[in-house]
């Protein structure tokens, strides 16, 4: 894997402890053989010809603004194949005002009841997905994200609600979606909602397994697009989304 490039983009939220989850990242990304570039900016996703050589793209930024042109040159980068692939806040508590970006990520944070909490993920068993074989269920102590999701989204494990006491609880019980897939044109998206903290993947290694997994998953887009010539294009439309 020694030619496949990533690109690391961290800042936003400071609770969220980016900085350390970026470097955590590099590393896991680094062992595989994979060259990563980190930045600090978002200005980092203004040159679309350098996207394009991307493998994967790693946003690791909560909260913040993104303009439209920086939110449409990754767009188009993932759109041809290159991945992108990120978790908890850093990718789906992302830019909260920009909709494409929540449509390109699969989903978006709306609260996470009772604060940091224990409780319990379970791997969707039926997937057939290599990122959750062989895996099994295993306990969290973090934020539960409760999150609105893509119907279109392949959900890999879940976790019930409600566990904490809030305002939700008067509805029936629903198993919430933890981690996720999707497909953005020819690319892959990964997104999972473990990691308040860079500790979290230290107390639950599934957590960092499942990452190390998804990266890989999101990363093979890109060979497959350039090997079989596919081409965006036939998924733009012309018409005002905006």
């Amino acid at each position: 894997m020694a030619d496949k490039k990533a690109l690391i983009v961290w800042g936003g939220w400071d609770g969220h402890e980016p900085d350390k989850v970026a470097a955590r990242f590099a590393r896991l990304l680094e062992r595989e053989g994979i060259s990563v570039r980190i930045s600090d900016t978002l200005e980092s996703f203004a040159d679309l010809e350098y996207l394009s050589t991307l493998h994967l793209i790693v946003p690791v930024w909560t909260g913040g603004n993104l303009p439209g042109t920086l939110s449409s040159n990754v767009s188009a980068a993932v759109s041809a194949g290159v991945g992108l692939a990120g978790n908890h806040g850093g990718m789906c508590d992302a830019f909260r005002e920009n909709t494409e970006w929540q449509f390109m990520t699969g989903g978006n944070w709306v609260s996470h009841p009772g604060g940091l909490i224990d409780y319990t993920v379970e791997i969707n068993k039926s997937s057939s997905s290599p990122i959750v074989e062989g895996l099994e269920d295993f306990p969290v102590h973090s934020e539960q994200y409760y999150l609105h999701y893509d119907p279109a989204v392949d959900i890999l494990a879940t976790t019930r609600f409600p566990n904490a006491l809030y305002f939700h609880s008067a509805n029936r019980p629903i198993d919430m979606p933890v981690v996720w897939t999707k497909k953005w044109g020819h690319g892959r998206v990964f997104y999972n909602s473990l990691g308040h903290t860079d500790d979290v993947f230290d107390k639950s290694p599934t957590a960092l397994e499942l990452m190390r997994r998804g990266f890989l998953w999101a990363i093979e887009g890109r060979d497959i697009a350039i090997e079989r010539k596919l081409d965006p294009a036939v998924f733009h439309n012309d018409a005002k989304m905006y």
